[in-house]
């Protein structure tokens, strides 16, 4: 039994290993790991291209179709925190939870749609990452919307 016991330690995060580039004694030229060999393919998630910046546009075409993809998304995924006007006021902040931003108030009217898209994907403050439960062409459905909400409450009838 106590030789079963001893390897319950809560101490793995103290085993031996090499940071990423650190030099090692292990290989010849005094790497800690090997180059990736030339050709291979990384697996996860990769995106779809190298983007500079947020580019403020949307890589879909925008019509009728995708704007009611992204209201039927954004009901599921994003109305019980920012409610399905996007001011904010959801469920889960009538529940006592903390408030989301609106998606109303000048700084999220001036946000790049790719910005959106990066927030969904990877997540940012208290929001979590939605990588997994929504899909690409899903995430750029629900930017629209977003932008279609935000038009619905401009003074001057455009998302600024």
């Amino acid at each position: 039994m106590a030789a079963l016991l001893s390897g319950c330690r809560q101490d793995m995060h103290d085993q031996p290993r090499y940071d990423a580039q650190e030099p090692g004694p292990f290989f010849k030229d005094g790497r800690s790991a090997r180059p990736f060999v030339e050709g291979t393919i990384a697996r996860g998630h990769l995106p779809d291209a190298p983007v500079e910046g947020f580019p403020d546009t949307i890589p879909v075409p925008v019509n009728r179709q995708l704007l009611q993809r992204g209201r039927e998304r954004y009901d599921i995924s994003c109305s019980p925190c920012h409610a399905r006007t996007g001011d904010g006021n959801g469920m889960i902040v009538q529940r006592g939870f903390r408030a989301p931003p609106s998606l109303h108030n000048a700084r999220s009217r001036a946000l790049p749609a790719s910005y959106i898209y990066a927030v969904i994907t990877d997540g940012y403050g208290a929001m979590p990452s939605y990588y997994d439960q929504i899909s690409p062409a899903d995430r750029w459905a629900i930017v629209a919307y977003t932008r279609v909400l935000q038009y619905s409450r401009a003074p001057s009838g455009k998302a600024e």
